[in-house]
């Protein structure tokens, strides 16, 4: 994590505290240190994870994925809860953003500097048309490779060699990838030392497959309900929220 952004633990897992007005400048902090072969994180690359409430709850019992998360650049909290919950236990306000904006912004600054891009996930029709759309809306930002989801094992070294190779300054990557974010955590050490970014439907979104929540519907921090219709399993997730809750009362009585 740079030095420079505050990063505040909740509930032993880490949050960045990133303000909207602040984001460039922590990108430019984060970007001339990339590739300098002297610095020995840099072989960690620089993951950018966006934190769900789950995601959270996930890296408390999972060990591997808990790695991953306190070794990333920047950890950028998607729920609201998790601001509700850093408040309450820290004191601490912490901004969140909705995982669409976010990267809209990342790839609004990347494109200034003209800077390369590598694109991981996906089926075919959709990646091409997810190519498609950056390339229109971002004209000056260089599309270096692309590589669909869903391949064989067996193919994955040729792959990581592809995008060590053209060494993208960001490697957006969403489903379809054997493993998910953890796909990035396993093979960090053999790509490049660029941005790495998994977002399970980005490129749905891009491909006007799906559609984003609305700023309204995010703002409230509404926006699983229409997740839990789409996939009704979801609503269980409600024991897991009040688990949650049940932590954060523990931590602030027995963890002072």
């Amino acid at each position: 994590m740079d030095s420079q952004t505050d990063r505040v633990m909740l509930l032993n897992v880490p949050l960045d505290i990133v303000p909207t007005e602040e984001l460039p400048n922590v990108i430019n902090r984060l970007l001339p240190r990339m590739g300098n072969p002297e610095n020995a994180t840099e072989s960690r690359g620089r993951d950018i994870v966006l934190l769900s409430l789950w995601d959270l709850l996930r890296a408390r019992r999972n060990n591997e994925y808990r790695d991953y998360v306190l070794k990333a650049a920047l950890v950028i909290p998607i729920s609201k809860s998790l601001v509700s919950g850093a408040r309450f236990l820290t004191g601490k306000k912490v901004v969140r953003y909705m995982p669409f904006n976010f990267i809209i912004s990342l790839l609004t600054h990347l494109e200034r500097l003209e800077y390369p891009i590598y694109l991981m996930g996906g089926k075919n029709r959709v990646l091409r048309k997810t190519e498609k759309n950056i390339h229109s809306t971002f004209p000056r930002l260089k599309i270096v490779g692309r590589c669909r989801g869903y391949i064989r094992k067996q193919e994955e070294p040729a792959v990581i060699e592809a995008i060590r190779k053209v060494s993208p300054s960001l490697l957006l990557a969403g489903k379809g990838i054997r493993g998910g974010e953890l796909w990035i955590a396993r093979n960090g050490s053999r790509l490049n030392s660029g941005f790495r970014l998994w977002c399970s439907d980005l490129f749905d979104v891009f491909a006007d497959r799906k559609h984003r929540p609305s700023d309204a519907v995010f703002d409230r921090g509404m926006e699983s309900i229409g997740y839990c219709f789409r996939n009704p399993a979801k609503f269980f997730r409600i024991f897991s929220f009040f688990r949650y809750k049940f932590l954060l009362l523990y931590y602030r009585i027995c963890k002072k």
